[in-house]
């Protein structure tokens, strides 16, 4: 039926039932199928509300990273979304089969395009699953180190100590070698340091013990270790070990160099350094 003419039956015919209205189309499409796939749409999206919603106090529930479930929501609301898409084409007469080939083909060229994003965003996945380090951790990359300001699904971006912000692609990263220095909560420090052979060993390490117990911060568990580790060509070599905790592992570190020079010209050793003898010859 003409939509205009079933319009002009309808209100020159008061008795024009509701069976008459539903059958007023344009086309192939009638009254009462946009009233169907109006009320289906209405439908697909309060299942889609209750299904997120449920899904949401599921990924709560788990000990998955807040932005995995932020990203896993996201992606389980547009595939629901595209589905009702189809659903509510196919209702009105689309025909959806074509629609999804036109959806594939694009969805193929788009992932040619941008296949390098594509890696950076499966290698973002990958660290947020694996999670070889959190917000906050320092680490260091074959790209850069720093502290871990913001991971998101393609870049991690680090704050190095210049104060300067590295953004490294997530697809290098999950490849590289990723060395994380916070996440054990405590860190080891070694200094080689060189004394002359007329020194003795125990002189040495008497001086390098008594600069750590001067240090502080150094943990006492691990004991601290002094080692004689090599004989070079005009001095002997030895390791200086400690632990300290990671927020305090800096300040130990430099605190303790400056200790271990002072300990060893109280105690009269010799640190040796390379040094060049030129000797004038008369003729």
């Amino acid at each position: 039926m003409d939509a205009s003419s079933a319009l002009l039956e309808n209100i020159t015919n008061p008795s024009a039932t509701l069976e008459g209205w539903l059958k007023v189309g344009w086309g192939s499409i009638t009254v009462g199928h946009l009233l169907s796939s109006l009320v289906l749409l209405l439908v697909c999206l309060a299942v889609i509300r209750l299904l997120a919603g449920t899904l949401k106090k599921l990924l709560n529930r788990t000990a998955l990273d807040e932005q995995v479930q932020r990203y896993a929501l996201k992606g389980v609301r547009a595939l629901l979304y595209l589905l009702t898409v189809l659903m509510v084409a196919e209702s009105l007469g689309v025909d959806v089969t074509s629609l999804i080939a036109l959806v594939s083909v694009f969805g193929l060229a788009v992932s040619l395009a941008v296949q390098d994003v594509l890696g950076n965003v499966a290698g973002g996945m990958v660290l947020l699953f694996s999670k070889p380090f959190t917000l906050g951790d320092y680490i260091s990359t074959a790209d850069g180190e720093g502290a871990v300001a913001e991971i998101t699904l393609t870049h991690t971006k680090l704050d190095t100590p210049g104060g300067q912000r590295v953004m490294l692609p997530n697809s290098k990263l999950t490849a590289g070698q990723i060395v994380n220095y916070t996440v054990r909560g405590v860190r080891r420090a070694d200094h080689t340091v060189t004394a002359s052979y007329d020194d003795e060993p125990e002189a040495v390490r008497r001086a390098c013990r008594k600069a750590l117990e001067r240090t502080p911060n150094i943990l006492p568990d691990p004991a601290p270790q002094v080692v004689l580790t090599a004989y070079g060509e005009s001095a002997i070599e030895y390791h200086v070990r400690f632990w300290a905790k990671t927020e305090d592992y800096w300040d130990a570190h430099f605190k303790s160099l400056e200790e271990i020079r002072r300990a060893f010209a109280e105690d009269g050793v010799t640190m040796t350094y390379n040094h060049l003898n030129v000797h004038i010859v008369d003729h």
